[in-house]
């Protein structure tokens, strides 16, 4: 992780997609980020649901800090600890706990934490926090859902993640309340394990061009 801490307002501001991935293999970690950087997007979450997902994000922040690394997927208080220390700039979380939140505020960490309830939002308000990860989106209420959320909760910003996909993430990002989505398409694993890193770059120019151009 370099340079100064991003917000979590700042880090969805980066992009308005940030891509997904469930990362396998460490050593391609730093194609899949110059292949991404050059299609336009500098901002990634790494889940950790695989055994190489702390070696990607300590390679990324050493090797290419110029993107921002975060790790997703994160399911309790140690989990904080232990992307911060492989040099993650950011976390996301599926769901909300109140023993998570208290750490990253703590740990003065960036966390985005997974909300799919008003009670979630208003539990993670409680506590600071104004920058949410819908998730899964489209299984809990997508696009109405977030309309509806946006009476009540006018102060807080969404990251849609779950179900998002190319034919349906300009139609979130589309919403006042929404600030980026977060999805697996641009990255699918049959690129990844095929290295065609080349079509990796094509499928985020594309999904960059059609939200600059709608």
């Amino acid at each position: 992780m370099s340079g100064q801490q991003l917000t979590p307002a700042e880090i969805m501001s980066l992009s308005p997609v940030i891509p997904v991935i469930e990362i396998d293999d460490a050593n391609k970690s730093i194609d899949l980020a110059h292949a991404l950087i050059t299609g336009g997007i500098n901002v990634i979450e790494i889940t950790l649901r695989t055994d190489a997902a702390l070696d990607a994000i300590s390679v990324l922040a050493k090797e290419v800090p110029e993107v921002h690394v975060g790790a997703g997927t994160l399911l309790n208080p140690s989990d904080l600890s232990r992307v911060r220390d492989a040099g993650a700039a950011f976390a996301l979380s599926p769901g909300s706990s109140e023993p998570l939140l208290q750490r990253a505020n703590h740990m003065n960490f960036p966390l985005i934490p997974g909300i799919s309830t008003g009670s979630e939002i208003m539990q993670g308000m409680d506590l600071g926090y104004t920058h949410f990860k819908l998730f899964p989106a489209t299984s809990v209420g997508g696009i109405s859902l977030l309309k509806s959320f946006s009476g009540p909760f006018q102060d807080a910003r969404f990251c849609p993640t779950g179900g998002i996909n190319e034919s349906n993430y300009l139609d979130f990002l589309a919403l006042e309340n929404v600030l980026c989505v977060g999805g697996s398409w641009i990255v699918p694993k049959s690129l990844m394990q095929s290295g065609n890193f080349a079509e990796i770059t094509k499928a985020t120019a594309t999904a960059i061009n059609s939200y600059k151009n709608q």
